[in-house]
């Protein structure tokens, strides 16, 4: 299943602007795939960033959204940002949803 995890900071916490939380970033990507083994997370999809709105959009493949929360706070995501996680669905699979329905 694909998740949406919106993970979003204030300036004062960004890695641009704080030691502690460009030491988080730097060895985000490196904990991320060694610790994900450790919750059912199969793969991290995509990781995108918007700079000036102090916000990381991560689309996750995982069977539970409790395995991300857990992932988050491992690595130290949830230390700086606020973290919400949404179910996903592929335009192509919610068609397929609609047309099986009729």
């Amino acid at each position: 299943m694909l998740f949406g995890v919106f993970a979003i900071h204030s300036p004062e916490l960004c890695p641009l602007n704080n030691e502690n939380s460009k030491q988080i970033f730097m060895s985000l990507k490196t904990k991320m795939d060694t610790e994900m083994k450790k919750y059912n997370i199969n793969k991290i999809v995509e990781f995108y960033m918007s700079v000036l709105e102090h916000e990381w959009i991560i689309v996750i493949d995982a069977v539970h959204a409790h395995d991300i929360e857990k992932l988050c706070i491992d690595v130290g995501i949830s230390s700086i940002s606020t973290v919400k996680i949404v179910p996903m669905n592929l335009y192509s699979e919610t068609i397929k949803k609609f047309t099986n329905a009729k």
